[in-house]
């Protein structure tokens, strides 16, 4: 690894010598790059809700957390850590919806896992330095390929052709020993056509939770061809990530109150009974895609995209297991001394391996008033579930690489849509969209605890859109839309019930935006009807995966408001949030034996307020001052409404500030970057969990329902510093 970051400095180096003095108009390769994702992007009057974040808006955060903690001041943003501190496992919340609800791609091409439905972006290590932008959809938005976007949907543009050489050298230091480094090269167009551009990154950190380091080791890699028409590229980026495991929370009240980094993670009792921590219990995971795009402009009014990827994902997590049963492992009892022994201590491995295919293509037609898009998606999934014992206290009849369990799932993903806008005068614009959808999901073998598993389902979709905006002048405009979703569920879902059911969402949405030279204000309001959402119960399984269940009917009923207010020429103010009503329609649970109709309750991790606001001193083009405050009202983790499910609100702030040195050396510029999170050091918990379970044996004859709560703890003050050399 040291010697890849010496070759690829040195390779930016030698790059920023030779690079051309004449700057090069690189319009034409920025809107070309845009077309990649064309077919699921929508533009700034379209009636969909969206956020638009691009690569100059990251880069001043971006000093080694995940994507989801840099997209936090978005509205109706909720994120989390597993670690404390946005370093190895993070997750995104929009609205309330959980990630196995939220489509991502990148470039067009999905990314969630295809069984799982989540976005796992700790495999991606530093993925945001090969961001050239970013949309985050709230509602269902516009038709997009792999798993449908049952509520929010982000895309992702990787790093645009340049036209000049360039190179970047970037490091960054802070709390809990995390640090950052990154290599960046460009050619710039070399005979004016190709370019070869690349990204080598390092991340690492003990995490705010004891225990809870991540290695993330990262790269990007793309061969460019462009002319007036056309531009190829071929893109590789992957990465390998090994952390150590964080994902039980804390249950113990007092621990959380005193000692609330503890993690008991890999907690065993020795033969002298003492406590210790097995230093192995990581997760420990390598995922590597590779996509060729080819976009072909004919003339004026057609153009096409094709895209191909292959991504191939493999890796385990490890666990100290104490006092397993033998019948759980396929080992047989043993007799030792006369006694039978059918109980040991272990260490298990639980692997993933899985390769995952997509094709893409997509028409665009454009003339006059009409622009019109048609496209297609396919994709297979192969994925294999096993399990190993590695060490045992007791082997019994097992040897070295016997799997206990072994499974596999089978996903193939087809779909169709066009869509088009056609604008009927001056002030109104029309717009549709159609989608087909088909999913077929096969699974065979057993789960990790030996249950048979067999799934075989295949589900068709149809998922219709609709909207119109008004343009009352050049500085309000209005919009309504109505889209349809259609999801089905995940391979959690039908482990923990086979006879699980689709849920389907009908969206409402409807907004004013206003924009002048120094005010800017949209007003969305949002109906979303539910058909058996899949909605977190707040409980999770042995590995810290969500468990869902079908909620019958519910709504998310909400208003967002999202501004920027230029005050001078060097301040302005940026606030959003989001006030929003969650329910369930009918709840029933059992209570103490019995089923008690509840009525309305809160749906789990929906708060009914989020805020965020940014105030942004600008004193001269490189010299940036931000202070940033995000609140999240309370929120419950289970759909009962219990006291003992509910997560306090918390208000937390942030300061960030950005220098950029000009220089006329071998160096551009130096980019000086500093970032305090949670600058007043509250004690916060953005996530948990919740669960219940009947005691039925304490008094004969009665059964008294138990509840339980998990937390995981955010890191108090910390800080991030960087510094970025630019060739």
């Amino acid at each position: 690894m040291k010697n890849l970051f010496a070759f690829l400095a040195l390779f930016a180096l030698s790059v920023s010598v030779f690079s051309q003095e004449k700057q090069q108009d690189s319009t034409k390769t920025e809107i070309l790059d845009e077309v990649l994702v064309k077919a699921v992007r929508v533009e700034a009057t379209s009636p969909i809700t969206h956020s638009n974040v691009t690569k100059q808006q990251l880069a001043k955060r971006n000093l080694g957390q995940d994507i989801p903690v840099l997209l936090n001041y978005l509205p109706s943003v909720v994120t989390t850590t597993d670690a404390g501190a946005g370093v190895g496992y993070t997750g995104i919340r929009v609205r309330g919806i959980n990630a196995q609800s939220t489509n991502v791609t990148i470039n067009g091409i999905p990314y969630n896992d295809a069984e799982s439905l989540g976005t796992f972006w700790v495999n991606l290590g530093d993925f945001a330095s090969s961001v050239e932008s970013l949309q985050l959809q709230r509602g269902v938005g516009t038709s997009t390929n792999g798993s449908g976007a049952f509520g929010a949907s982000i895309n992702v543009l990787t790093d645009a052709v340049s036209s000049e050489a360039n190179g970047e050298i970037s490091n960054s230091f802070g709390s809990y020993n995390t640090r950052k480094h990154t290599v960046k090269f460009s050619t710039g167009l070399l005979n004016n056509h190709f370019e070869l551009a690349g990204r080598l990154s390092q991340i690492a950190s003990d995490g705010y939770i004891d225990r809870a380091s991540s290695d993330l080791k990262s790269y990007f890699l793309q061969a460019s061809y462009v002319d007036n028409n056309t531009l190829i590229k071929a893109i590789t980026f992957g990465g390998k990530e090994v952390t150590y495991q964080s994902w039980n929370g804390l249950e113990d009240l007092e621990l959380l109150e005193n000692n609330r980094t503890f993690n008991t993670a890999g907690m065993y009792t020795d033969d002298e009974g003492n406590t210790r921590f097995y230093d192995n219990e990581v997760d420990n995971y390598n995922q590597d895609h590779y996509q060729l795009h080819w976009n072909e402009r004919y003339n004026n009014n057609w153009s096409t995209n094709l895209g191909l990827n292959y991504t191939y994902g493999r890796g385990y997590f490890e666990q100290y297991k104490e006092d397993e049963d033998f019948a759980d492992y396929n080992l047989e009892e043993i007799t030792i001394g006369g006694e039978i022994v059918n109980t040991t201590d272990l260490i298990r491995r639980r692997w993933l391996d899985n390769d995952f295919y997509v094709v893409n293509a997509s028409a665009n037609y454009k003339k006059d008033a009409l622009n019109m898009t048609f496209g297609s998606s396919y994709s297979n999934y192969d994925g294999d579930h096993f399990g190993e014992i590695i060490w045992a206290q007791y082997a019994s009849n097992s040897e070295i690489g016997d799997r206990y369990y072994e499974g596999n799932g089978r996903k193939k993903d087809f779909s169709t849509f066009v869509k088009a806008t056609y604008r009927l005068n001056d002030k109104v614009s029309l717009y549709g969209d159609l989608q087909l959808r088909n999913v077929d999901y096969k699974t065979s073998g057993l789960t990790s605890d030996r249950v048979p598993f067999n799934v075989d389902e295949n589900y068709s979709f149809f998922n219709p859109k609709a909207g119109i905006t008004y343009k009352l002048n050049d500085e309000n405009n209005f919009y309504f839309s109505y889209a349809r979703a259609n999801r089905e569920p995940n391979r959690d879902d039908f482990e923990n019930n086979e006879t699980v059911k689709p849920e389907q969402l009908n969206d409402f949405e409807l907004g004013w935006r206003h924009i002048t030279e120094k005010f800017r204000i949209n007003i969305n309001g949002y109906y979303m009807l539910y058909n058996e959402q899949l909605v977190l119960t707040g409980n999770i399984d042995n590995v810290g995966n969500p468990i869902r269940t079908n909620s019958g009917d519910s709504y998310r009923l909400g208003l967002e408001v999202e501004a920027t207010v230029k005050l001078t020429d060097k301040f302005l103010v940026q606030p959003n949030f989001t006030v929003s009503s969650n329910k369930n329609k009918e709840t029933v649970a059992s209570i103490d034996g019995e089923l008690v109709n509840l009525g309305k309750t809160n749906i789990s991790f929906s708060p009914e307020f989020v805020a965020a606001n940014a105030i942004v001193f600008q004193p001269k083009e490189s010299f940036q001052v931000s202070f940033l405050s995000k609140y999240v009202g309370e929120q419950f983790m289970g759909n009962t409404d219990a006291k003992a499910s509910k997560l306090d609100s918390y208000f937390i702030n942030d300061f960030n500030i950005v220098y950029e040195i000009k220089m006329n050396s071998i160096f551009k510029s130096v980019v000086i970057s500093g970032l305090v999170n949670n600058v007043f050091g509250v004690k916060y918990i953005s996530n948990g969990y919740y669960y219940t379970y009947d005691d039925t044996w304490s008094v004969p004859g009665s059964t008294t329902t138990i509840e339980g709560a998990g937390y995981y703890p955010q890191a108090t003050t910390n800080f991030l510093v960087g510094a970025t050399l630019k060739f």
